[in-house]
């Protein structure tokens, strides 16, 4: 099976759009969209509340590495391995994952900071899950 969304035509500023408008229905404030020093769009950072308290998500779209997925997979045209396509297909895939989410927020069996853990910011700028990584005695077993 080929990479989900390898064919998609939508841009990632309407996709990212799309993202906003999901978060912002399930609680989100203050959503960001956080761009490279060449103006790609690489992430979005929002928060939202938690017994009163403002947590931060930072949500990254690693298209390099959709690039690298999509170069290798031979069911690909290698027309469509360009960093044009593998962006917008990051940011579908990513909207895709969300999407996901929220349906099981809305389905009851789990809240959105539940579902976002991994990529919750800490206050040293890390996501959770990049602290797990790197602190091992974090884990269990």
């Amino acid at each position: 099976m080929a990479i989900l969304n390898y064919t998609t035509k939508i841009d990632p500023i309407k996709t990212i759009s799309e993202i906003q408008q999901c978060l912002v229905k399930h609680g989100a404030r203050k959503i960001i969209t956080d761009f490279d020093s060449s103006g790609l769009a690489v992430g979005v950072t929002f928060h939202v509340e938690l017994d009163g308290q403002a947590v931060y998500f930072a949500l990254p779209c690693n298209w390099q590495g959709v690039l690298l997925a999509m170069q290798k997979d031979k069911k690909i045209p290698r027309s469509n391995c360009t960093a044009a396509q593998a962006q917008r297909t990051g940011w579908r895939i990513v909207k895709d994952w969300i999407e996901a989410q929220m349906a099981i927020v809305e389905a009851g069996l789990a809240s959105v900071p539940e579902v976002m853990l991994p990529y919750a910011l800490l206050t040293d700028g890390q996501t959770m899950y990049q602290r797990m990584k790197s602190d091992r005695t974090l884990l269990l077993g």
